[in-house]
């Protein structure tokens, strides 16, 4: 056990060290491509702190491993949601800026929504994978064409709020570096700590639809915590919104769909049962949250990030206690 927990301790120091770097890189980019910071959050960081769910759930796809695939990927959405935006509402209240956040929003919701038709009948095929994964191609190029297109006040917009006057000063050459670095290194470290995780996990006996759903999923969502967290600090809302809502849809439609590709996967009664439930629940409630349907100015408070973390807490909670329970 002791090189496992070196891993997860390493991973971690070094997690939470490469997301400043890597939220300095995205800030300081958006700045000089004059792109909103909310598709920068969506494509790159969005995205690329994603990678940790692609790789692991095709790699577990490769290796025969399914539940571990689709646990990854919709656990990951839960805690994005829970642990994530509601740690950083915790932190911090934010605003919900107006148009393109709301459109992306509305897009997750049929995203999941789609998604249950496909687990419907217990197997992701491949021809299932397809409707997933081209989808999310046309969504991403759509998105960037928008953004070249649209003049946005947002932006890199209001660098007094952001910082990214202050990144943009460094020079766009060193914003590509320290987001490339920064990129690197979060899927290294997270990389890292799931394996310590994972392996510790296993010699326990747990089932590797629980190890996706709560370790795998949780440790491949902390580039994504750690960024939302470092980009809290700046007052890049848009950033942080966009983080979450882009890692959802690639993980709904890219990751599911990227592994589908790979293998057909089988989808345990469970899943559907269960944790796309909690899934589509928790992306219902930022919705609610996030809209206000006419109540003023759209916020996220902190009330709402407790109780988006509490949701959170109770699912990982039941499925830890029903893990103890088979495993015992």
């Amino acid at each position: 056990m002791l090189i496992p927990l070196v891993a997860i301790a390493l991973g971690l120091g070094v997690l939470i060290w490469s997301s400043e770097r890597f939220v300095d890189g995205a800030v300081g980019t958006a700045h000089h491509l004059k792109l909103p910071p909310f598709v920068i959050g969506t494509v790159i960081v969005g995205v690329g702190t994603s990678a940790p769910e692609f790789l692991v759930s095709g790699l577990a796809a490769w290796q025969g491993q399914p539940g571990l695939a689709i646990g990854n990927a919709y656990g990951s959405n839960i805690a994005n949601i829970g642990l994530i935006l509601g740690t950083a509402l915790l932190l911090s209240s934010m605003r919900v800026g107006a148009g393109i956040v709301r459109r992306e929003m509305m897009l997750l919701v049929a995203a999941t929504v789609a998604s249950r038709v496909l687990i419907g009948d217990g197997l992701i095929g491949r021809f299932d994978a397809l409707l997933l994964v081209v989808p999310l191609i046309v969504y991403l190029a759509v998105i960037v064409r928008q953004a070249h297109r649209t003049p946005s006040t947002d932006a890199a917009a209001s660098p007094a709020d952001t910082d990214a006057s202050h990144a943009g000063a460094r020079g766009l050459g060193r914003s590509l570096f320290w987001l490339t670095l920064g990129l690197v290194l979060l899927l290294a470290s997270s990389r890292l700590l799931v394996w310590g995780a994972s392996t510790i996990a296993t010699a326990l006996g747990v089932s590797d639809l629980i190890i996706g759903l709560t370790i795998v999923s949780i440790g491949t969502s902390l580039p994504e915590l750690a960024a939302s967290i470092s980009a809290i600090r700046r007052k890049a809302y848009d950033l942080v919104l966009g983080n979450v809502v882009g890692s959802n849809l690639f993980n709904t439609l890219g990751v599911v769909g990227f592994a589908g590709l790979i293998t057909p996967i089988g989808i345990e009664p469970s899943v559907a049962s269960r944790d796309w439930p909690v899934m589509l629940a928790m992306t219902l409630l930022l919705v609610v949250f996030a809209m206000r349907f006419g109540r003023g100015p759209a916020r996220l408070t902190r009330l709402e990030g407790a109780i988006l973390l509490s949701v959170f807490v109770a699912y990982t909670g039941a499925l830890i206690a029903s893990a103890l329970a088979t495993a015992g």
